[in-house]
């Protein structure tokens, strides 16, 4: 279960949170998307966390680069392995396809993991792209968004999942907004007013 006792920072935001939560991030500019991520993944290793990022539009030298202003070494923490770094289609769409207990199973093993190597806890970052729209599976996205919710509560991976406003449509982005129970807005991290719980939301998924 999560620790509660212990609070940590997310980086782009002057909170801290219990190890755990499950946040998505709505952007319509890349810089600010990028922001989010670096300051993310920073934080994470002051923290002695280990951390993933999942992202197909982030440069290798831009992360090397911010570290390093703030004292950081990026080929120690990848050497440590405090921090990798991987495309979205490499790790969410494995053989062309999208496949949500695959997903669970990474992040379940990511934390056991990140805990056995000696790291205080694990964080993820990742940004989902509208290819999952278009390959077998991606039609469980919103399944596993949820089931990510249900998963944190005993694998406490701190999880922001980053959406492009200008590449998914309204309605999908509303039903995204449903699965996180918070959100990012004008960067701060509040309670979701749209979220519905994962055991509601999977119940109403079910055939009928």
């Amino acid at each position: 279960m999560p620790d509660s006792s212990h609070l940590i920072s997310l980086g782009f935001t002057g909170q801290r949170f219990a190890p755990g939560v499950h946040i998505c991030q709505i952007f319509s500019d890349d810089d600010e998307r990028q922001a989010a991520l670096l300051k993310f993944i920073l934080s994470g290793l002051r923290e002695g966390e280990g951390a993933r990022c999942f992202s197909d539009n982030l440069a290798e030298e831009a992360v090397e680069e911010y570290l390093f202003r703030y004292g950081v070494s990026y080929q120690e923490a990848r050497q440590s392995g405090a921090l990798a770094l991987a495309r979205t289609k490499d790790v969410y769409f494995k053989d062309d396809a999208f496949d949500p207990d695959r997903m669970l199973g990474l992040l379940r093993a990511f934390q056991a993991d990140t805990v056995a190597q000696g790291f205080s806890a694990a964080r993820v970052i990742g940004e989902m792209t509208p290819d999952v729209q278009h390959i077998p599976g991606g039609s469980r996205l919103l399944e596993y968004e949820a089931r990510v919710s249900l998963l944190l509560r005993e694998c406490p991976v701190t999880a922001v999942c980053q959406y492009d406003a200008r590449r998914f449509d309204g309605a999908t982005i509303m039903d995204v907004l449903k699965v996180h129970p918070l959100m990012v807005v004008r960067g701060s991290v509040v309670h979701n007013p749209f979220f519905v719980a994962p055991e509601e939301f999977l119940q109403t998924r079910q055939p009928h």
